[in-house]
């Protein structure tokens, strides 16, 4: 039985143990030793991997593990800790208070002369664009899981990302320290639920309390972790007890890798020997395919099964130049051509690169890139093929969370950062402008939540303006718009956390308090039926009075148009001169901006002018101005008057249990349910809702579905609303003007 202690890096080997020794820290000199070593690595001795997973499944944790084990930081420290320092990814200050990832970090390591980009994703749906933009550019993921939680329903949306960039993956079940740990219920659900073709790569020994390490099941080990912080590795025979189990589980492993590789499959059908080179030769094809997934098992609080993740990492995930990345060459009235890109680490081949993600520093616009192709040097000059713009770089760095660490030239393959480039996430950037080359941009889903926003003190607009035009550049989640018709401002996000957050962070970062509320609803007031107007307006004070007369009908539009406004001239003769037309038309609209019934705009309504009158000396265009809002007010009282309320089409996809749910909540908001269909155990319903009906969807949607359901929404058209609910409206109003319902008033006389 041999002990060894565990080489933490490549560092070692090239007689650096005192750096180790001493730790690193952001402010040391031996950071810069440490980035020396990690430039201008070979193709195959780099990877680019992101951590993502549901909350609270230990990412962030994990991550800070291997920042330890691999000696880039010196101590290690814990989500929201008790010694306020919190993990090295958490690196702002809402973060390390609230114990959650808000925005993706990166950060690069070392190990076994590798060099490793890794991005830590935020778990909560309302940051799911972070997780989306950190996959469009990493060539691998670890998808972390809770030993206890299983597959929970983040790590579906996550799945589904993964799936959508092709992003092949290890599973990592994380926790098994905890009560309640069954690793075997969290594969058997990542095969149900997640239709991976999964096996366990390793076994633990013990659960709970008495997790003591794990057996490697290709090499036939058991792995104990021992020192202060399970820095030293003992390699030792499988246990008695459980060597019946391994074989079990060795067998099981080899069955699955043989269903999708022919190679292992050919030994395995022909009763050949299968040795440890064969099973992680098949791993690592079955992999990159995405065609089986090796699950690993640890726990990270208790540092336990991280370096075996690490090796891993290296063996079955792709380098730069096992990926296909292509690029597009658009072409005039033709479909865009694809390019392949050559990840060759070669200053013969052009630059071409991926801004994925943009923040903003205390230096300026900080650019997060991925290069695809080519090389970049300080002082190159880059093209953004979306605006043409050319940029002369004057500082390339490589990011440690929120420390960076300059660099004088990058790669293909490597993730890094410029500073001073003004662009969209998701632009292109080329140092050829005539390649005409462009990268398939980032899936950005639409937002779900609204809410109106305003600075809690009118002297802090200034700096409310500045953290909105800096939010909704980094976020293309976060919107922001000036509602015209309720005259209100509104932010959109992903989640009531996410408008949370960035309320939060307006005030810490921009001393600017701001309150959140319910936005208001465009409603709509139409007539029912037609009515006649005559309207006479006269006024005589002593000099030139005004006269002005107009004569028509007023008529709702059908339902197919009932959100415009038409204005229609039928007068002939002289009766109304053609110059005083546009007053009349002015008058009109004016008066539509704010009906008398509840105070909302007048729409799907015909205004037909057919007669009038006029004074030669008396008349002018502001007194036919005046008759038609006087024409309108009088419509007020005869006509009948009805409230219209938009309709939005709504589109929810959930898993299929919760079907029944999903519908019983959308008629319970008055919801009409138009369709609906299945695929791979998930439903799509489509229905028809009230837009007043759904505020406070997103939550109630997630608690009912455990959080595995998503819904989109848009505008579809206006339609009546129902009677109780213009009668509340028109009450609200009422009281807002001061006016008493008649029921009041002789409540009040009594």
């Amino acid at each position: 039985m041999t002990i060894f202690k565990l080489l933490n890096s490549p560092l070692y080997v090239s007689k650096a143990s005192n750096i180790l020794k001493n730790g690193f820290n952001s402010n040391s000199r031996s950071m810069s030793n440490y980035s020396k070593f990690s430039e201008h690595k070979k193709l195959n001795l780099i990877r680019n991997i992101g951590i993502s997973a549901h909350i609270d499944s230990g990412k962030t944790t994990l991550t800070e593990r291997i920042l330890f084990y691999t000696g880039r930081i010196e101590s290690m420290h814990e989500v929201k800790g008790k010694d306020n320092v919190g993990a090295t990814m958490d690196s702002m200050e809402l973060e390390r208070q609230r114990g959650i990832t808000i925005q993706s970090a990166a950060t690069y390591t070392m190990w076994k002369d590798h060099n490793i980009n890794i991005i830590d994703t935020p778990g909560h749906v309302d940051f799911t664009v972070e997780v989306e933009r950190a996959l469009r550019v990493l060539d691998g993921a670890v998808l972390v899981l809770c030993a206890v939680g299983g597959v929970q329903s983040q790590s579906l949306t996550v799945n589904r990302q993964m799936k959508r960039y092709n992003v092949p993956c290890l599973a990592f079940i994380n926790k098994l320290d905890r009560m309640g740990a069954n690793p075997q219920r969290v594969l058997s659900q990542m095969r149900s639920k997640m239709n991976h073709n999964a096996a366990f790569i390793q076994l633990p020994i013990g659960v709970e309390s008495n997790c003591k390490g794990i057996i490697d099941l290709v090499t036939q080990k058991a792995v104990i972790f021992e020192g202060s912080f399970g820095e030293e590795l003992r390699y030792d025979e499988i246990p008695k007890e459980m060597r019946t189990e391994s074989d079990e589980k060795r067998h099981e492993l080899i069955e699955h890798l043989s269903n999708a590789d022919e190679k292992l499959g050919e030994l395995y059908l022909e009763e050949k020997p299968i040795n440890e080179e064969d099973i992680k030769a098949a791993i690592r094809r079955t992999c990159l395919k995405r065609s089986f997934t090796p699950v690993l098992v640890g726990t990270a609080l208790k540092n336990k099964g991280v370096q075996p993740l690490l090796d891993a990492v290296l063996d079955y995930l792709p380098n730069p130049g096992e990926v296909e990345n292509f690029a597009l060459r658009e072409k005039d009235g033709e479909e865009p051509e694809k390019v392949s890109l050559n990840p060759a680490r070669s200053p013969d081949n052009s630059f071409v690169a991926l801004a994925f993600k943009l923040e903003a520093g205390k230096f300026g616009q900080l650019t997060y890139m991925r290069c695809y192709q080519g090389m970049l040097q300080k002082g190159d000059t880059i093209y953004n093929q979306r605006t043409q713009r050319k940029v002369r770089i004057a500082r390339l760095v490589r990011l440690h969370s929120n420390n960076m660490e300059d660099v004088n030239e990058v790669y293909a393959g490597d993730i890094f950062a410029l500073f001073g480039v003004d662009c969209a996430s998701g632009d292109t950037f080329v140092t050829d402008p005539k390649s005409d080359l462009s990268l398939e941009s980032i899936f950005v889903p639409d937002p779900v939540v609204s809410m109106a926003i305003n600075p809690a003190n009118s002297k802090d607009r200034d700096n409310f303006s500045k953290a909105i035009a800096r939010f909704t550049k980094e976020d293309p989640t976060f919107h922001f718009f000036f509602d015209n018709d309720n005259k209100e401002t509104i932010v959109s996000g992903m989640g009531e956390l996410h408008l949370e957050i960035y309320a939060q962070r307006m005030e810490r970062e921009y001393n600017c308090p701001v309150s959140l509320g319910k936005p208001k609803v465009a409603f709509r007031e139409t007539l029912v039926s037609p009515c006649e107007f005559d309207y006479l307006h006269k006024k005589q004070s002593g000099g030139q009075g005004q006269y002005a007369r107009v004569t028509g009908i007023l008529e709702p539009l059908p339902p197919s148009k009932n959100t415009v406004l038409e204005f229609v001239d039928e007068t002939v003769g002289t009766n109304v001169p053609k110059q005083y037309i546009p007053g009349i038309r002015k008058g009109y609209l004016a008066m539509a901006e704010k009906g008398l019934l509840a105070g909302q705009k007048l729409s799907g309504l015909k205004f037909r002018l057919t007669d009038g009158g006029h004074h030669i000396v008396d008349s002018s265009e502001l007194a036919f101005f005046l008759a038609a809002q006087g024409a309108i007010k009088d419509v007020f009282e005869k006509g009948v008057w009805q409230i219209l309320e938009p309709i939005m089409s709504v589109e929810v996809t959930a898993p299929d249990e919760f079907q029944g749910s999903v519908i019983a909540q959308l008629n319970k908001r008055h919801g009409i349910v138009t369709g609906s269909e299945g695929t791979e155990g998930w439903f799509t319903v489509y229905a028809e809702v009230p837009l007043n009906e759904m505020f406070g969807y997103a939550g109630e949607l997630r608690s009912s579905t455990q959080g595995k359901g998503e819904f989109t929404m848009e505008y579809s058209r206006y339609i009546p609303c129902l009677p109780e609910v213009q009668d509340k409206l028109i009450q609200e109003y009422q009281k807002q003007m001061g006016v008493l319902p008649e029921k009041d008033k002789k409540k009040r006389k009594n």
